[in-house]
């Protein structure tokens, strides 16, 4: 009997594969190839132009660490906006949130939103059933030009990397129009992609750079993401006012009594501790400023 294998290169010599049971679909959309698969250790995952996006076993880590330290900072949000995040996760985690009062998301690519409702209702379920989340097949770096000034408390960025459909939402123009969009005590969370290998660690130090020039406060975290390439991922944090360590509030956030599988209030801090090489990538990049 013949193995199937899903492999993806993370360098030129470095690959990541699973052992996949079945592979459930795949359509090329004008913007991406879309693929879904299921396999025994990870479950049904999907991945976009061959690029590993969500699985079953291991997106909480992900989607739990886009959202929660925000809540954490400000847990007075209530306006959301997320760019991306076809496959529903981050809106789910955000509509846990009973304070939240509107939840806007912008997928560019319909497709993916509507196969992750068919195969990966683990994460897109959510999009159908709460009233508070209005999608939008839209650009993201249009949507954001187009919003009003202060229409937004928390701005989630949950894109691809930065090439196709992504590669807009890692600019200069994005990020200004995200300031602009987001209230006085707005906060920004972006995906950063790794340090670990050499072109993801290019686009980290672009995207802090980035974020830097924009936002009076910006600082990166850190988590475990087993299936994305290292396992060892960034999102950076950008504030108007309010800094993700001196205006925590643990207290505040444990009210809500969320059930959570990776996010907790111990690891918060630590989580914006990292390690000498990755400081030292971030430290080059602001001398470059």
């Amino acid at each position: 009997m013949l193995d199937l294998w899903y492999s993806e290169y993370h360098t030129k010599d470095v690959r990541f594969s699973i052992k996949v049971q079945e592979h459930i679909v795949t359509e090329q959309t004008k913007y991406q190839r879309i693929d879904f698969f299921k396999s025994d250790t990870f479950g049904t995952f999907f991945t976009l132009d061959g690029l590993m996006m969500v699985t079953e076993k291991d997106e909480f880590a992900y989607h739990e660490m886009i959202c929660h330290p925000a809540f954490a900072t400000n847990p007075s949000i209530e306006k959301v906006l997320i760019i991306g995040g076809g496959d529903g996760g981050t809106a789910r985690e955000v509509s846990r949130y009973p304070t939240v009062r509107s939840i806007d998301m912008v997928e560019i690519d319909e497709r993916v939103v509507r196969l992750c409702q068919q195969y990966l209702p683990q994460t897109a379920a959510v999009l159908d059933q709460d009233n508070r989340i209005h999608l939008y097949f839209d650009d993201g770096l249009e949507f954001v030009k187009k919003a009003e000034e202060h229409a937004y408390d928390l701005i989630l960025v949950d894109s691809t990397d930065p090439i196709g459909p992504g590669e807009g939402l890692f600019s200069n123009e994005f990020y200004r129009n995200c300031y602009r969009a987001l209230g006085p005590n707005g906060i920004l969370v972006n995906q950063h992609e790794s340090p670990y290998y050499l072109e993801y660690a290019q686009e980290m130090k672009r995207a802090h750079h980035k974020l830097m020039a924009t936002f009076p406060i910006s600082k990166v975290y850190q988590f475990y993401m087993p299936t994305y390439p290292s396992g060892y991922w960034l999102f950076g944090f950008a504030s108007k006012t309010l800094d993700p360590i001196a205006d925590f509030k643990p207290e505040l956030w444990e009210r809500f009594k969320l059930e959570t599988k990776y996010y907790n209030t111990d690891l918060h801090t630590p989580s914006f501790a990292l390690p000498n090489y990755v400081k030292e990538m971030l430290a080059e990049d602001e001398a470059g400023m």
